[in-house]
């Protein structure tokens, strides 16, 4: 066999895997570029699709909370409620002895009777007054006609000198009396903050002592504290049966039980388009596996740390730029039957921004 024959044969035999070879190759690249394209494409697409959710961690439940006290002293007398009890808008938490505050509304609502006595009493005065400078005026022109006539008769030796100087020296004298009385009319008229047909209510003296009336009621009815709202109470045991209690000094705890809220710290660059009013699903620890569903109640108008004891102090040597955290309030709704929720429980909450991105955002 010629040697061109054994090369045909040979280049027959060949051609198959070399075409073999080829097409792996050309397989290979185009499951690479496939793979490349299939990652450019889920990347875009999730990229598209997120944006929209944010979410953290860093979120604890907040409520109203209180230590009660009141602005009066005295004995603790009662405390009818017992830890961890829950109680409603008004109810007696604990009362103070009331004696001391009883006497003292006694105190100043016989002062307030006294005060209406006085004022009717100075009225009296006031016309006992006018009467007695009338009388007195009647007086002085009595002795204005006797002087007269002994002033007459004098010069015809009908009368003494001395008489005339004694009618004389009268009239002067019931003169004086006559301002004394009038001096004492005006005094007694001002004490009626002068009007001598003021009603009592509209004395000075009077409101004066209705405002004493007013706090000594106020004093008593803060010796009996109640709760301003739905609520637990807490570490009552404080507070003790026969303990002096001094004004503004902290009793117990009551914590509320209808205003409820969740108090978030998202970073400063998850907020973008988060605002008021956007869904909101929250989690709680201690109930795995439920979710509660709520809104933004408000975005806080500044970071924690412009509220801070010591500041950033942007303009020094050292500052390091940190991203902030802005306080965002979560309002859950609550369905009858749900868990309770307890201030300082942890939670995660996922806010809707229902922002969409496109291409566009991309340039």
């Amino acid at each position: 066999m010629s040697q061109a024959a054994t090369t045909f044969r040979d280049d027959v035999a060949t051609r198959p895997a070399v075409r073999a070879r080829s097409r792996m190759k050309l397989l290979r690249w185009a499951l690479m570029a496939g793979g490349v394209v299939a990652v450019i494409i889920g990347g875009g697409f999730y990229w598209l699709s997120s944006g929209r959710w944010e979410d953290t961690d860093d979120a604890y439940v907040q409520a109203d909370s209180m230590t009660m006290s009141t602005d009066v002293s005295g004995i603790v007398a009662s405390i009818p409620v017992r830890e961890g009890q829950a109680v409603t808008a008004g109810e007696i938490l604990f009362t103070l002895d009331p004696q001391k505050f009883q006497i003292a509304l006694d105190n100043a609502r016989a002062n307030l009777a006294q005060v209406r006595l006085n004022v009717e009493a100075a009225k009296a005065d006031y016309q006992a007054a006018l009467r007695d400078t009338g009388a007195k005026q009647q007086q002085v022109n009595s002795d204005q006609s006797t002087y007269g006539r002994y002033a007459s008769l004098v010069k015809e030796h009908a009368v003494t000198q001395q008489e005339t100087d004694d009618a004389r020296y009268k009239l002067a004298a019931d003169q004086q009396a006559v301002s004394a009385s009038e001096s004492q009319a005006r005094a007694l008229l001002a004490k009626l903050n002068g009007n001598p047909t003021i009603a009592v209510e509209d004395m000075p003296s009077f409101k004066q002592a209705q405002a004493q009336v007013a706090e000594a009621e106020r004093e008593m009815a803060h010796s009996v504290v109640r709760a301003p709202y739905d609520g637990i109470v807490t570490q009552v045991n404080k507070l003790q049966l026969g303990m002096y209690l001094g004004a503004s000094t902290a009793a117990f705890g009551l914590v509320s039980t209808d205003h409820v809220w969740v108090e978030a710290e998202p970073k400063e660059t998850q907020l973008t388009y988060a605002k008021n009013g956007d869904p909101v699903d929250v989690s709680f620890d201690i109930y795995p596996g439920r979710t509660w569903h709520g809104s933004v109640e408000s975005v806080a108008p500044a970071t924690d740390q412009n509220f801070s004891l010591l500041p950033a102090q942007n303009s020094s040597g050292n500052w390091v730029k940190v991203v902030q955290r802005i306080p965002v309030r979560v309002r859950v709704d609550m369905k009858p039957g749900d868990p309770p929720l307890r201030a300082g429980m942890s939670a995660d909450i996922d806010i809707d921004t229902g922002h969409v991105r496109t291409l566009s955002d991309l340039f």
